[in-house]
């Protein structure tokens, strides 16, 4: 089984995947999408494809209150269009899955704080976080997942 987590950004939609055994997470890069996390799509399907997903978590970016302001209903459409490309190209025999991975919205409340501070750790220069923090907020999300997972 494996996983990938994703980290919705109007730049850079940031990328990690698990390990076979689901305990580790790991960046995988970037898709850059100018303005609009909706151009990523086709680039997270090859990968779900390629990489034989079993499951992808995508970030929910709920207010600190809790609740859903404009972003996390666009991660909600974000998440719902993949789920309907998915199945259509399955259904149109354009890629080949054993099935349709699940997809889960997960909250994300404070993982770029958490992924800033995991890069600052690191010796990662401040300039250089923007480049890598969108991939460690998803490596931030996926290992929530993954550590949820085991109890």
């Amino acid at each position: 089984m494996t996983w990938l987590g994703i980290d919705l950004g109007d730049a850079r939609v940031g990328l990690a995947m698990s390990d076979p055994e689901l305990t580790l997470a790991h960046p995988i890069g970037n898709v850059q999408v100018y303005g609009d996390s909706f151009r990523a799509l086709d680039d997270v399907i090859d990968i779900i494809e390629d990489e034989h997903i079993d499951r992808v978590i995508v970030g929910l970016p709920l207010q600190l209150d809790g609740t859903e302001g404009k972003s996390a209903k666009k991660a909600r459409r974000w998440a719902s269009n993949l789920a309907k490309r998915i199945g259509r190209l399955m259904e149109d025999g354009e890629i080949e899955l054993d099935s349709a991975p699940e997809i889960e919205l997960q909250d994300e409340r404070l993982t770029t704080v958490s992924a800033h501070r995991q890069l600052y750790d690191a010796n990662v220069a401040g300039r250089k976080h923007r480049p890598v923090v969108d991939q460690q907020s998803a490596v931030v999300i996926l290992q929530s997942a993954l550590d949820r997972n085991e109890h």
